[in-house]
């Protein structure tokens, strides 16, 4: 597949602001090792990079969700709104924290997985129903809530605006998978 090219990439960093550079160097050092993606489009505009990449440290690396349920959400997220780089990147990482491949399979294509356990059908239904209908119908959240707890629940809702923003910026922007990767949603 030939990707659309992309609307805006990331600002030169021979052309980068002292702010710029500072935010650039704090996402590098940590974590991700590196700014590619949209937070290198955020750069554009750094003091909304530095603030998403703070919430995005968090979503990511502090939550109260283990890394398996937040991959799973992330993958959710990518997989409705079709954003190719984030499901390549977070493919790889839902992997590595041990969600089953037959899962991933299901997700990507749109197909209602089989859980082995409550918690990770519960985080795929919240997620699917949050980027589906905006909205959780009263049982589903009286689940959520139960099997989840609150602060897990308030987690996951973070995690997914966080990566509603990311989903975003990759599809209106049209950020590629990283090196022309293969399409893995649009055939689907």
């Amino acid at each position: 597949m030939t990707w659309p090219l992309q609307r805006l990439t990331a600002p030169d960093p021979a052309t980068y602001s002292p702010r710029q550079q500072a935010i650039h160097d704090q996402i590098a050092s940590g974590p991700r090792g590196g700014v590619r993606g949209p937070l290198a489009v955020w750069l554009h505009r750094p003091e909304l990079a530095a603030r998403a990449q703070d919430l995005g440290r968090y979503c990511r690396y502090d939550s109260s969700l283990d890394q398996r349920l937040s991959e799973l959400a992330i993958l959710v997220t990518g997989r409705v709104f079709g954003s190719e780089y984030e499901w390549q990147i977070h493919k790889g990482h839902a992997l590595k924290a041990g969600l089953e491949p037959a899962i991933i399979e299901a997700i990507r294509c749109n197909r209602r997985p089989d859980f082995a356990d409550v918690e990770t059908e519960v985080v795929h239904d919240v997620a699917f129903a949050a980027h589906r209908t905006r909205d959780l119908d009263d049982a589903l959240y009286a689940r959520a809530r139960e099997v989840l707890g609150e602060q897990r629940l308030v987690d996951l809702v973070g995690l997914l605006g966080y990566y509603t923003l990311i989903s975003l910026t990759i599809n209106i922007f049209r950020v590629p998978p990283l090196d022309g990767g293969a399409a893995e949603l649009s055939d689907v």
